[in-house]
This record gives structure tokens, sequence and C-alpha cells, in this order.
């Protein structure tokens, strides 16, 4: 469990050094014009990148799992709430594959570009890299916003509210 802002912002940063990575390495791959590689490819680094993203966040399915119940419940209501179809979750290649296809008109001209010579393979990396950078960023968002809610939950359960009755009241007059 993450125990402080500081430490919830060293993740983000971290992790968003990891997404830029994995961006150069998709558009490294997508400059390459060989049918179905770089879409191949961007699946793979997804598959391997967002677990990553998860675990820093502490948002793994298995983190999740060895949560107390009730935050686990919390977790999961924060997870539904921002709309994540990633965090908590077992990352498969349907999964990533149906998100790469919500990107479809981006991946779709990266394909096409790449087979016009030249400037065609640049703009195709291009593309890739922003489009990996937009997945990852988006996510590493998601996963920001659900740790800092569960932090701020897990600080809230843990205050200790004092009230003080004052043993005694002086109702004289005060003095003018």
């Amino acid at each position: 469990m993450i125990e402080s802002l500081e430490e919830l912002e060293e993740i983000k940063k971290k992790c968003q050094s990891m997404v830029t990575k994995s961006s150069t390495l998709s558009a490294g791959t997508a400059v390459i014009p060989v049918p179905g590689l770089d879409i191949g490819s961007d699946v793979a680094i997804l598959m391997r990148l967002i677990p990553k993203i998860n675990e820093q966040f502490g948002l793994s399915p298995e983190q999740i799992d060895s949560m107390d119940t009730e935050s686990k419940l919390f977790v999961m209501t924060a997870i539904s709430n921002t709309g994540s179809k990633m965090a908590g979750k077992y990352i498969t290649r349907k999964l990533i594959v149906m998100l790469l296809n919500k990107m479809g008109a981006k991946v779709a001209a990266k394909s096409v570009t790449k087979y016009v010579p030249f400037i065609g393979s640049a703009v195709a990396g291009g593309i890739s890299f922003t489009a990996m950078k937009y997945m990852g960023n988006s996510h590493i968002d998601d996963c920001y916003e659900i740790a800092l809610a569960a932090l701020e939950n897990e600080r809230r359960a843990h205050e200790v509210v004092i009230e003080v009755e004052p043993d005694f009241v002086d109702e004289r007059p005060f003095p003018k």
C-alpha cells in the first residue's frame, strides 16, 4: 500500500518513464515496413507495460485480492468510478486488441503511411509513439486517481477525533 503523496508522485514519474521507453520502442518497430509487425509489437509491449504500471500503483489483481475486504471494496469502487478498463484486471491479448481498436484511426493511419517512401516510415513512427504514449499515460492517470483516493480513504480511516469537554466553565462576566 502506498503510504504518502510523495511516494505516489515518485511512482507516477517512474511509470511515465516506462511509458516513454515503451513508446520509443513502439515507434522504432513502426518504422519497419513489415505488415502486421507494428500491431503485434504494440500488443506485446502493452501486455508487459500495463501489468507493470498496475503493480507499481498496488493495483494488480493479486495485490487487490490481498487487501482486507473494506479496502478491496473501496479500490474496486474507485476503479469503477474512473472507468478504467485495465486497472486491477488481468491483462489479456483480447483486452489489449480491443483497446487498440478503439484507437483505430491512428492505428490504421500508421499502417498505411509506413508504405509511403521515406517520409511514411517517419510518420508511422510518430503516430505509433503518440498512440502508445497516450494509452500509457491515460492508464497512469487512472491508476494515480485510484491510488490517491485509496490513500485519502486510508488516512480518513486512521484519523482520530478527540473531543475535549472543558471541566470548568468560568461564567463570570468578562472585565471591561
